[in-house]
């Protein structure tokens, strides 16, 4: 080890997603997690086998500090912030001095503990290695969250919330404990989907943590209930319908539904000359002007034709493209467009999330 290694000690930062450290890497530092979660996994194959999510007040990496069967103090797991985490890393070399000061019979119970624990870990890495593991419909593809997994997470959710929710600035409270009392002593959620799942709709703006009276971020507040139900439903009817019949909405065909939405329903006209009878009713009877969406992108660097919108055009969203005196108009069902925007962008996030996990991204 090194002296700057030794000497390392100090407050650290970590982004959602960052890794903190690798399975199998040397280790001369442990941490002590300030704020955030931190989850550890180990890869397997393409995936990956979920260990434990972390919180406020808990230890990671100690266990490398105790190798004394020659492997070098390599880490045995992985480790990636789940949220963003502030962590305060601590050398082995200064928690060897506390360790040094410590009662003989102290450090004793210490490094007993330890070798239990050691040989209960290579006892499950056994029985794992004997498992035959399926991590997806294919062989060899691994689906983090399978759609079955997240109605079990969104439906419970649903259910807590309308149960045992409070009302509080315009959003239903519960308190973390009261979730865990269905999600994993009632139902045996695995806490890392729950967790994956809670993040996800903190970054859709549908929920909020805050800190309860002891301080902890352990008070969760949903914004909108109905949402999470929409949701639901609709992971419940797309398991029913045949892979060429389920929406599929491309990363650029959701940045254009994201900006007409921001942009609001001025932009919604009545098409002109409508031709609609009782017997064929037109189909779609607003038109959208796309223009000011188009210009927005270009004013970014980024070039996007009405052509992206093909995907929406398949689930009943759009029709064609109207060019009227040089402006691009979209047939459109605005209401449906506003309605099924959450899906989409929830659906898209746990595509990506998937992709990531499986390292196809």
């Amino acid at each position: 080890m090194t002296t700057a290694a030794a000497s390392k000690s100090g407050i650290r930062i970590l982004k959602a997603g960052e890794i903190l450290f690798n399975e199998g890497e040397f280790a001369d530092s442990l941490y002590i997690i300030q704020k955030g979660q931190i989850r550890l996994y180990k890869p397997k194959g393409k995936g990956f086998i979920e260990l434990a999510v972390l919180r406020t007040g808990e230890v990671i990496g100690e266990m490398a500090y105790f190798d004394e069967d020659g492997s070098g103090r390599k880490r045995s797991c992985s480790a990636s912030a789940v949220t963003s985490v502030e962590i305060i890393e601590v050398s082995f070399a200064a928690f060897g001095k506390t360790m040094q000061s410590l009662n003989p019979w102290f450090k004793t119970i210490i490094n007993t503990l330890v070798t239990r624990l050691r040989k209960t870990n290579f006892r499950v890495k056994e029985l794992e290695d004997n498992a035959s593991v399926n991590y997806g419909k294919a062989a060899g593809t691994y689906e983090f969250m399978k759609p079955i997994e997240v109605m079990r997470v969104l439906g419970t959710l649903f259910l807590v919330f309308k149960s045992h929710g409070e009302i509080k600035s315009q959003s239903l409270s519960v308190h973390k404990r009261t979730l865990t009392l269905y999600t994993s002593d009632m139902y045996q959620i695995m806490e890392v989907k729950l967790e994956t799942i809670i993040n996800l709709l903190v970054q859709m703006g549908l929920m909020e943590i805050q800190d309860d009276e002891d301080k902890l971020p352990l008070v969760i507040l949903l914004r909108n209930v109905e949402m999470v139900r929409q949701i639901f439903m609709f992971y419940n009817s797309e398991r029913h319908i045949t892979d060429e019949k389920k929406i599929k909405i491309s990363d650029r065909c959701e940045m254009i539904i994201a900006k007409i939405i921001e942009k609001g329903s001025g932009n919604v006209i009545d098409i002109p000359n409508l031709r609609s009878t009782e017997d064929a009713p037109a189909k779609f009877t607003r038109m959208y002007n796309l223009n000011p969406v188009l210009d927005d992108f270009k004013s970014k660097n980024i070039f996007i034709n009405p052509s992206a919108l093909e995907d929406g055009k398949n689930v009943g969203l759009f029709g064609d493209v109207i060019i009227l005196e040089g402006v691009n108009y979209i047939e459109i069902d605005f209401s449906k467009v506003q309605k099924l925007y959450p899906v989409i962008r929830f659906m898209n996030a746990v595509r990506k999330m998937n992709l990531e996990k499986s390292g196809e991204s």
